[in-house]
């Protein structure tokens, strides 16, 4: 199961267990999803079915919710190594 870190304006943000190191998000709403990286710099990764104004939607949420998603996915893996 894949935790999930937020829900808002139908939008379902979450990560899958020991996917990678790099800190990312996915997103879900509706059967179209995306993954979005943290870090360097917030950027999308993938997109699937999402439209432009969605997913201008969805980095202005990520933006906003950066600090406490970085903590969340820090905060699930903890010290462990991925590859």
């Amino acid at each position: 199961m894949a935790p999930a870190f937020k829900y808002e304006d139908g939008f379902r943000f979450y990560i899958h267990s020991k996917e990678e190191s790099r800190k990312h998000v996915h997103v879900w709403k509706a059967g179209r999803k995306a993954k979005i990286w943290l870090e360097p710099v917030i950027e999308v990764v993938w997109n699937r079915g999402f439209p432009d104004d969605e997913l201008s939607r969805i980095l202005k949420l990520v933006k906003k919710n950066e600090n406490d998603f970085k903590a969340k996915y820090e905060k699930h893996y903890g010290k462990i190594k991925l590859s």
